[in-house]
């Protein structure tokens, strides 16, 4: 009787970029240079001082690096720039707050220069007053809709030499724009699990990143039905921001996982090395 092949797993990581924190292009270096297949970076274009919206993570206190979040897509064209293979992703970008037109372009820029390496994840926000203050009053409630418009209308200008979108949310007429993306690139959502995320994941996204990896084994079913119901293959799954250990990376496998992002910690080298190396011992070669 056959075996089952072996899982492979592969690790990335993921940080808050700040203008504190171990630089982005020794980041990345060290990163591929370790054996990690991948680095995400988050957004926050901005927090307003209110702090009307309580931390998402469930902390007393919103920690200091939400308000310092560098640029995504700049601070990765700095480890495009110093590293050879590593993926290059926003983790995540938030996709409703950005122009359309102006970030295909900077996406497929960034995709074309680093060779193909681009991973684009993104998701809706949690912060309501930085999305009222990016698409006004009713902002937050309808951020989904907008997002979901976003994407599709930068795929059109990723895909098409002509390409124009009509919606409710984003209207251009037949346009040209390159150059066009080398590796499409993929796109994943990130969120908690449920019937509207799964039918974005199922519409327009090629897979899902639960934060944690919480409720990752109870969630497959109903994304797996959301994908057949769309026609589509299984969408990849990819626990992100996880802190590692043995077992939980066997978890992972063992449901045929394939990557998984770590978090590393906000922080200047010397606090972030460390935790690479440590991490780095979990990577099968």
């Amino acid at each position: 009787m056959e075996r089952e092949p072996e899982v492979v797993m592969r690790l990335g990581v993921t940080m808050f970029a700040t203008d504190t924190a171990m630089p982005v292009a020794e980041l990345a270096r060290a990163a591929e240079e370790r054996g990690f297949v991948s680095l995400y970076l988050p957004e926050h274009t901005h927090i307003p001082v209110s702090r009307r919206t309580p931390p998402a993570g469930g902390q007393e206190t919103l920690p200091e690096e939400y308000r310092r979040t560098l640029d995504p897509l700049v601070a990765l064209s700095h480890a495009a720039a110093v590293t050879e293979r590593l993926a290059l992703g926003t983790g995540i970008m938030l996709v409703a707050q950005r122009e359309p037109l102006v970030t295909a372009k900077a996406v497929a820029t960034l995709d074309h220069l680093s060779g193909g390496r681009v991973v684009l994840g993104v998701g809706f926000g949690w912060n309501v007053e930085e999305v009222e203050n990016h698409c006004g009053p009713d902002g937050f409630g309808s951020r989904r809709d907008v997002a979901r418009e976003h994407v599709l209308a930068m795929k059109e200008l990723w895909s098409r030499e002509e390409a124009g979108f009509e919606g409710r949310h984003v209207r251009f007429e037949p346009s040209w724009s390159w150059p066009k993306p080398i590796s499409g690139p993929p796109v994943y959502l990130g969120g908690a699990a449920g019937p509207k995320l799964f039918a974005h994941v199922a519409e327009y996204g090629d897979g899902w990143m639960p934060i944690g990896g919480r409720g990752v084994r109870a969630a497959l079913p109903a994304l797996r039905e959301a994908c057949e119901k769309a026609g589509r293959p299984m969408a990849k799954v990819i626990p992100f921001g996880t802190l590692p250990n043995q077992e939980k990376l066997g978890y992972y496998a063992d449901m045929g996982i394939e990557e998984v992002v770590l978090s590393l910690p906000s922080a200047p080298a010397d606090r972030v090395l460390p935790v690479l190396d440590d991490y780095a011992r979990f990577i099968t070669l």
